[in-house]
């Protein structure tokens, strides 16, 4: 393939051959040609290799027209490797260097290869660059369709603010041409085995535009459909921006514009809307929600507009469209061949709304106003002059059995189905009526995610699901994005599916619920709900806004996340007067045999907490007056009990700790006084002076308790003046110097000398502190180390004197 007026083979010479169970190729690319070899498997250990120090990588990258071996250490790398080919195309304000061009040598090096050929387009001028599809025509696709040939092209537009896919389309269509702004780029994807069709596409400069993109479609002769898609779709269309489709239309011909799978975004500034231009008339502007208008003075332009969105919120929907173009001959019938046999027990029906309308229905070559096409058959159609806000278009069905064991066995999946597009008008809604055995049991499970009911203030944005019974009372109104995971109802009931504002349902592949018929259940009605943490939640009474019917009974089944609790508050409470039994609201937990709560119609609700997953029951008595309905707004939130118990353990471990600490800084400091070093009096006539762990473990077998001096002076100075005075002391009572010898004084025979016998020696400035020359009982106390006992020596003495007179101060 070549992207100039050359043959497809970008490669001059190339040859390939295996060498031990690997591929070696030696190719050359064409001038002005990249070949980028890339892997899409993630982790995989098989590389492309080049040079001759077979440097290997997970990609390659090719350019210049210089011969490169290329090889690949697996076997078969057309497993994981895909290869785009890409060609630069430059515009000046005149003309394009080249055109698209698609052509077959036979020689295709990367046939086993997916492959992709793209080109780039360049501007360099204020017009746009024009690619002319004319000799073919596309028609555009969704980005999940393939085409039939297997020749997939895709248009994208560069801006500053990023790529912008215009489309995916296939071969043979209504689109002639397409126009871009600035930069982008068309490419063309193929599937590994399939050669490229040959084909091409003019490129030249084009008119000066004013939005992202112009896509020109000619609408062809007689009746036709054609669908377009907004660019970017199914994601948002750009911010704040404007995309252009032209309508080339014959003259006597009518085309009708309607809007499918419409989502539209939050707008700070201006708004969404459709603009339609046609020369000689003014410029009609719509909201995009509205009924389009039917266009009958020819060419005509669509302009599709976006605002500035509010993309603040994560989720927040974007700008997105199917545009489906119906284009006729005036006062011409159209004829639509409808097959029901696939849309699984489904009828159609079909309505004209207006009948001042010149809308005319025929089925088997029969006007009718309403027209049933019925389930599993075949039906030819005739619409005439019928534009789509002429006829709406239901669907319905019947899921039903008359005993338990002829019901289905698995959940019957809920789907809208697609309608053929030559019908005027698409689905606006689908019905199906769930009839289970008597007594039985209608249980719906959402195949979407959870559900929610829909009420004022929290209404639903897109499609919403009703439930209705027999007798025409509303059960609720559903959406998706809830906590309701299943709803059990003990009777028959009619599921509908429509979307808000009578906009098209959109088809889908997915199914919106599952719907199963089972026995009886104790209830009426029974709601499984799993509320997400720190969500709240409103569980509105079925029926509601009105009462709930006579005797009728509902639960709700919560179940709680682990280590949360649900807060519920009764709002809008409405009671009867009731004439027979009591309205009752119940709470009661799972593994409880005890009610937590409970309130009849006579009695105050209050607010009630639950710390656990629980049931929530309602009974309606028969009243007298009145209704009874109930909106319960249910909060999630972190158990308030447990934080209790969390906060008082942590603040004991934390206390603990803190006295924990002081214990040992105590310890600590007192253990630091008690290491300090003491003198003690040794009777051999040296001084023993301890470190840390000098003394021995025991008091008897150690002389700690001995003192070498005691300052009476200082402790008991008041005793012994009063002793002195009452004649008790004596001067060998107070402390005298000591002149003892010094330990490096004693002589070798010191060992000699009897323990215990005091033997004067020469004082010296570092010698011990001397003995004190004590009385015999002072001496005893002394060496007993308990003082005190020296107040019994003194009581003896005193009681030999007769009366003692009490010292001042006393101890």
């Amino acid at each position: 393939m070549s992207l100039s007026p050359v043959p497809l083979c970008f490669l001059h010479f190339c040859f390939v051959f295996a060498v031990s169970g690997f591929q070696t190729m030696t190719l050359t690319p064409d001038r002005g040609t990249t070949v980028n070899i890339s892997s899409e498997a993630t982790g995989s250990l098989c590389k492309v290799c080049t040079g001759e120090r077979q440097e290997c990588d997970n990609s390659l990258l090719l350019k210049g027209d210089t011969p490169v071996a290329v090889e690949f250490n697996c076997p078969r790398p057309e497993d994981e490797f895909r290869v785009e080919i890409t060609r630069d195309i430059e515009c000046t304000t005149e003309a394009c260097s080249d055109d698209i061009m698609q052509a077959d040598s036979g020689v295709d090096p990367w046939l086993d290869f997916h492959r992709r050929f793209t080109w780039n387009l360049k501007d360099s001028g204020p017009k746009s660059i024009q690619v002319d599809f004319t000799k073919t025509g596309l028609r555009q696709i969704p980005p999940s369709e393939t085409c039939p040939d297997m020749h997939t092209y895709t248009f994208k537009a560069f801006q500053a603010t990023g790529t912008v896919v215009l489309g995916k389309y296939c071969r043979t269509g209504p689109i002639s041409s397409g126009q871009i702004l600035n930069d982008g780029s068309f490419s063309l994807d193929v599937p590994p085995g399939l050669e490229v069709q040959s084909d091409q596409f003019a490129v030249s400069v084009g008119e000066e535009i004013k939005s992202l993109a112009k896509i020109t479609v000619s609408l062809p002769h007689g009746t036709s459909f054609s669908e377009l898609l907004s660019p970017n779709f199914p994601e948002s269309f750009p911010d704040d921006d404007v995309m252009e489709w032209y309508f080339e239309v014959t003259d006597k011909k009518r085309v009708a514009i309607e809007f499918l799978d419409l989502t539209e975004p939050r707008c700070l500034k201006k708004e969404t809307a459709a603009e339609y231009h046609s020369k000689g008339w003014r410029a009609l502007v719509m909201a995009l929600t509205d009924a389009q208008p039917v266009q009958n003075q020819g060419e005509f332009s669509l302009i599709l507009r976006n605002c500035e969105m509010d993309r603040r919120r994560a989720g927040s929907p974007g700008l997105s469209l199917k545009v489906k173009v119906t284009s006729s001959l005036a006062s011409s019938p159209v004829l639509c061949r409808v097959d029901l046999r696939k849309m699984k027990g489904l009828s159609l029906h079909m309505e004209r709304l207006k009948s001042a309308s010149e809308c005319e229905m025929k089925m088997n070559s029969v006007t009718s106003e309403k027209i049933t096409v019925p389930s599993e058959s075949v039906s030819l159609l005739s619409f005439q002059d019928c534009l789509p806000q002429d006829i709406n278009i239901t669907a319905s069905g019947v899921i039903a059995c008359n005993q338990h064991k002829d019901c289905p066995k698995f959940p019957v999946p809920l789907t809208v189905p697609s309608l053929p597009s030559c019908l005027p008008s698409s689905l606006s809604a689908v019905t199906w009526a769930l009839r289970p055995p008597l007594h039985g049991t209608v249980e719906l499970s959402s195949s979407i995610g959870a559900l929610r009911q829909s009420l004022p203030g929290r209404s639903c944005n897109d499609s919403v699901i009703t439930l209705t019974e027999d007798d025409g009372t509303t059960v609720g109104r559903f959406c998706p994005q809830g906590a309701i995971e299943k709803v059990q109802i003990h009777t028959n009931v009619s599921v509908t599916v429509a979307r808000v504002g009578g906009q098209a349902l959109r088809p889908s592949g997915k199914s919106l619920l599952s719907a199963s018929l089972k026995e009886e259940i104790a209830e009426r009605y029974i709601f499984t709900v799993s509320p997400k943490r720190e969500e709240s939640l409103l569980l509105p009474t079925p029926g509601w806004p009105a009462g709930m019917e006579f005797y009728a009974t509902v639960s709700w089944i919560v179940s709680l996340p682990p280590k949360m609790e649900a807060h519920l508050r009764f709002v809008n409470l409405s009671q009867p007067k009731c004439a027979n039994r009591h309205t009752n609201i119940r709470v009661q937990r799972f593994d409880s045999l005890e009610e937590d709560y409970s309130r009849r119609e006579d009695e105050a609700a209050d607010e009630v907490s639950v710390s656990e997953s629980f049931y929530l029951n309602m009974s309606n008595c028969m009243p007298e007056s009145g209704d009874f309905k109930v909106i319960t707004e249910l909060t999630v939130q972190k158990n308030q009990l447990l934080i209790i118990i969390v906060s008082v353990v942590a603040a004991l471990v934390l206390l603990f700790i803190a006295v924990l600490v002081l214990v040992c800084f105590v310890i600590k400091k007192k253990k630091k006084k008690l290491d300090h070093q003491v003198s003690i009096y040794n009777p051999n006539g040296a001084v023993f002076q301890p470190k840390h762990n000098g003394f021995p473990k025991t008091r008897e077998d150690n002389e700690s308790h001995v003192y070498a001096s005691i300052e009476d002076t200082l402790v008991y100075t008041h005793l012994l003046r009063k002793g002195a005075e009452m004649g008790i002391y004596t001067e060998s009572d107070t402390y005298q110097s000591f002149p003892g010898q010094a330990d490096s004084q004693l002589s070798k025979d010191d060992d000699k000398l009897e323990t215990g016998v005091y033997r004067a020696y020469p004082s010296s400035p570092q010698q011990a502190p001397p003995l004190p020359n004590r009385p015999p009982s002072h001496n005893q106390a002394l060496v007993d180390n308990v003082i005190y006992q020296a107040q019994s020596t003194l009581d003896e003495s005193s009681a030999k004197m007769g009366a003692r007179l009490e010292p001042e101060g006393g101890n």
